[in-house]
């Protein structure tokens, strides 16, 4: 099997590590070349792809493929990969399924109510409007080109590096309270375990909620690594006076509490961080 992966990111560079052993060989793409220039110095097949256009080592890359992941998000002239490789996605004749990473985003606010795949889709932000249109785009391709296709909706993404714990040491971390606010949240390694599964399965794929399974406040998460450092909790800030951007006020809009029972049944997937104590633990 041959994976190419679109848009080498942090999600996707953790699921690369946990392929390479099921994998005969895996391509990934990134829009800058000194990216590019710099995976291929850790040993990674590396390819550039703006979004703009493909070239004949990409094109290439696109036959081969068995598998391929979607990482790259859409923008205001739709998914890059769909607008520029989709004649070369679909004309490949090794392609057998694609998987997309999406964004439990595009459920929008259910007033604090558990959500799941059958769940209607109401998006507040324009990102996630886009994401809609992403994921059907990819529903209409698979369709027509008769691959399997796993859409996997992630919920906020931690990990090394990117945690309670890091904004704690760095002095940035705030408890902004919304009473009756909660998100859920994804380790990394869960990404990556999770699509590993899902490369794995026999069966057809489909729609998949990628999230921990204890959706809780944003300040409790906080308190946590605060304890688990040893430093003082940082002070309660309401959020009628926290100083946001408009994405980070957007967020808040949307208040949920999402379903993963799918991805566990369905592909028999364990968490290894099934909340968010197990994941900053593991973050230390």
């Amino acid at each position: 099997m041959h994976l190419l992966i679109l848009g080498f990111g942090y999600s996707a560079s953790a699921f690369a590590m946990e392929a390479r052993g099921l994998f005969s060989s895996i391509t990934v793409t990134a829009r800058s070349p000194d990216k590019v220039a710099r995976l291929k110095g850790e040993g990674w097949d590396a390819l550039p792809f703006d979004g703009e256009a493909a070239n004949p080592a990409l094109e290439a890359a696109i036959a081969r493929a068995t598998h391929v992941l979607v990482s790259a998000p859409p923008g205001d002239r739709g998914d890059p990969a769909l607008r520029v490789l989709r004649d070369a996605l679909g004309a490949s004749p090794a392609l057998t399924r694609v998987m997309y990473l999406s964004t439990v985003g595009v459920y929008g606010d259910h007033d604090a109510q558990w959500v799941d795949e059958e769940s209607p889709l109401r998006p507040v932000s324009l990102r996630s409007r886009q994401r809609v249109e992403a994921e059907e785009g990819w529903q209409a391709f698979a369709q027509d080109k008769g691959c399997d296709l796993g859409i996997f909706r992630l919920s906020g993404i931690y990990g090394p590096g990117r945690s309670a714990i890091d904004n704690l040491r760095a002095g940035t971390a705030r408890r902004i309270i919304k009473p009756g606010q909660v998100f859920n949240r994804i380790h990394v390694a869960d990404i990556a375990g999770a699509l590993v599964a899902a490369s794995r399965h026999e069966g057809r794929l489909g729609t998949f909620n990628l999230t921990d399974l204890e959706p809780a406040p944003p300040q409790d998460v906080v308190e946590f690594a605060a304890h688990l450092l040893g430093v003082p909790v940082p002070p309660d800030i309401p959020f009628e006076e926290a100083q946001l951007s408009e994405m980070g006020r957007s967020f808040y809009g949307e208040n949920k509490r999402v379903a993963n029972g799918l991805i566990r049944s369905a592909l028999r997937y364990r968490f290894c961080c099934p909340s968010y104590r197990e994941g900053l633990r593991a973050c230390l």
